[in-house]
This record gives structure tokens, sequence and C-alpha cells, in this order.
């Protein structure tokens, strides 16, 4: 094994160590939220016909609670 094959071994095993408490960080950031909810209110105004600002909303929070981050 190459000196480099370990560091790339050493790395993987880094990256499993750690992708669950990375996606969790993430996804308690609330710069995370506001990028998201800005999003799909941007993907609810584009695609769906909605002319009620509030159903607007009401659907894009929905959207919202569907969304989960994690690892794979």
């Amino acid at each position: 094994m190459t000196q480099q094959d370990s560091v790339i071994k050493s790395l993987k095993l880094l990256r499993d160590g750690f992708k669950d408490d990375m996606a969790s960080f993430i996804y308690q950031d609330d710069r995370t939220t506001e990028l998201l909810m800005e999003l799909i209110s941007d993907y609810v105004a584009e695609n769906i016909p909605l002319y009620d600002a509030d159903n607007r909303m009401d659907l894009s929070m929905m959207l919202m609670e569907t969304i989960r981050i994690s690892a794979r």
C-alpha cells in the first residue's frame, strides 16, 4: 500500500466517522433554514400557480417540513 493509498483510507475513515455529525450541524444551522425557505418560496412562486400569498407561504412551509438532510 502506497502512502497516498494510506492517506485516502484515513480520509475515508474520517469521512465515515463525521458524516452524520456534519449533516446534523448543517441541518441545525439557521442559515440552512433561511436558504431552504428562500429556495422553496422561489420554487413555489415559479412552479405552482397559487395567487394568494398566504397560501404560497403555507405551502412553502409544508414543503420545508418534508426536507431532511442526512449523510449517505
